[in-house]
């Protein structure tokens, strides 16, 4: 018998910490954390409150790379979701789903019932969140297919399934895109049919013009903007071009030459006010794209979509370290076929892939100095190969070679095979939906003054999501995945005033608190499985 419930229904927190008003859920809270200086370990204690804005405006995402494989795939996904469509496939009737969604398609511990039984509720159930059924979709590409033929040349839903949805995907058309042949590879010359021309000051104020457009004609509260585009060449970060705010907008009012397209985007994304999210490898947040940021108070998140490889590989690594196993060699290869594959067969845009996926186990290999010395690392190598063949259905293989107890040696071999667009596509919902969170919290910490604080401009909190997490300076990088998973779910706990949760369940441990909850007792016998034979 299970010992979980799930509690599916909306819930109010019952609590002098927690209070609801019409607008917001505010929420006092104790942060406590641990100080070590040298060797004295010293716990301490932060009162703080938390505000919730409780209405969730009308918003809408602007894609850039909107005809792409994970363009399309997310909008027709979205769209078969809100229409709740069923389609046939060979093994029988499909329904639409949030599957692989963080937010919309996973659970969390809420707590416990009276008996000691654990009580789940969907992650979505924990405060007002946005739903993507309700999101308005647009956005740019440099190919000009609309999106119902760009979803029939993605071949990632079923015919079926494609069939229903073409006569609404048909009538989107993506909005002409900025275009620097010298960011991507010369491969992506024959799809480059949909273009801004001008300077690129006027290719950019023609972005802002799109973005207020949007906004004006869907009667919209907000707009977020996510680039699913090409991988770009990593930009030289050179004094005087981008090292600043004010030097990155006058380098590209004068048309500077290492001024990348997703650099322009972003600039214009935070200009207008509007969250910007890298879900690509590049370095778009040049230094001076983060201190406008800064300046203007906008979110800024990336980078790198972080969906199959690498996401085990965090997982994998973490469970190794944390076991005291030693790993010092792992070996990834990547075979994949779609537009992606083509753009990163190109040595430039591939070697930002390679810095993205080879960094994701620093903070794992640091935490550990029994097994590692000072700046000791395992052999890491990451190959991605192009066979168009495969298309959108990628091929990865991993070899983990540990060193274990008393010399001895242990090697782990992993083969996955992964639709990539439909592991990537979820991500961009929890990309959006926990960024949209972030503008409605704020805090306000105890003996600090009466003025609520946001976030950081450099959201980090969306690190779960994201191979190579930007974080704001003087903080550390964390990729161990449940570590980010942790701090998601803790930051909305802490929103509802509600402890971190843990693992000790001690009233599971002890004879006195086993009789209180009446689940066993001194004569009760153990609850194990049974050794059958």
């Amino acid at each position: 018998m299970s010992s979980c419930k799930n509690l599916d229904e909306k819930f109010t927190v019952e609590s002098d910490s927690c209070k609801y008003t019409d607008d917001a859920i505010i929420a006092d809270y104790s942060y406590e954390t641990t100080v070590v200086e040298g060797n004295v370990v010293k716990p301490t204690t932060t009162k703080m409150q938390f505000k919730t804005e409780r209405k969730v405006g009308k918003t809408g995402v602007m894609l850039v790379g909107l005809g792409g494989n994970n363009g399309c795939t997310c909008v027709a996904g979205a769209l078969a979701n809100k229409q709740n469509l069923t389609w046939e496939t060979k093994e029988g009737t499909q329904k639409s789903n949030y599957w692989g969604s963080l937010l919309m398609a996973s659970t969390v511990k809420l707590g416990n019932d009276r008996t000691g039984n654990a009580v789940y509720t969907p992650m979505h159930n924990m405060l007002p969140l946005l739903d993507p059924n309700d999101i308005v979709w647009g956005g740019w590409d440099i190919n000009g297919t609309n999106l119902g033929d760009a979803m029939k040349r993605a071949k990632v839903f079923d015919i079926d399934l494609q069939n229903k949805l073409y006569p609404q995907m048909k009538d989107i058309k993506p909005l002409p895109s900025i275009y620097f042949p010298d960011f991507i590879a010369a491969n992506q010359g024959e799809r480059a049919d949909n273009v801004l021309t001008g300077t690129k000051q006027e290719q950019m104020d023609q972005i802002r013009k799109d973005i207020r457009d949007f906004k004006s004609s869907n009667s919209l509260d907000q707009v977020i903007l996510l680039w699913t585009a090409n991988t770009e060449r990593f930009s030289a970060v050179e004094e005087g071009v981008n090292d600043t705010a004010d030097n990155i907008l006058a380098s590209i009012e004068m048309g500077e030459a290492e001024v990348s397209a997703s650099t322009v985007f972003a600039v214009a994304s935070i200009l207008e006010g509007t969250t910007f999210i890298n879900g690509s490898p590049q370095n778009t947040f040049v230094p001076g794209v983060i201190e406008l940021a800064r300046q203007k108070k906008v979110f800024i998140a990336g980078d790198d979509f972080k969906s199959g490889q690498t996401k085990m590989k965090s997982v994998m690594v973490d469970f190794l370290v944390s076991a005291g196993i030693k790993p010092v060699s792992i070996v990834s290869y990547n075979h994949l076929g779609n537009n992606d594959g083509k753009n990163l067969s190109a040595p430039s845009q591939f070697r930002s892939k390679e810095i993205s996926k080879s960094n994701v186990v620093d903070d794992m290999v640091a935490s550990n100095r029994i097994l590692f010395e000072e700046d000791e690392h395992p052999d890491h190598v990451v190959v991605i190969k192009y066979v168009p063949y495969v298309a959108d259905s990628k091929r990865a293989m991993d070899e983990y070679t540990s060193e274990i107890f008393m010399g001895g040696k242990n090697t782990i071999v992993m083969h996955n095979t992964c639709e990539d667009s439909l592991l990537a596509t979820p991500l961009i919902y929890d990309l959006v939906i926990l960024g949209e969170l972030c503008q409605r919290v704020q805090i306000k910490k105890d003996g600090e003054g009466e003025d609520w604080e946001s976030f950081h401009p450099v959201l980090s909190i969306l690190s779960y999501m994201l191979k190579a997490p930007l974080v704001p300076n003087g903080a550390p990088v964390v990729n161990a995945l449940f570590t980010q998973r942790c701090a998601v779910v803790n930051l909305m706990r802490a929103c509802l005033g509600l402890a971190p949760d843990n693992h000790m369940t001690l009233e599971h441990r002890f004879e006195s608190t086993l009789a209180a909850l009446g689940e066993g007792g001194k004569d009760g016998p153990a609850n194990k499985k049974m050794k059958l034979g």
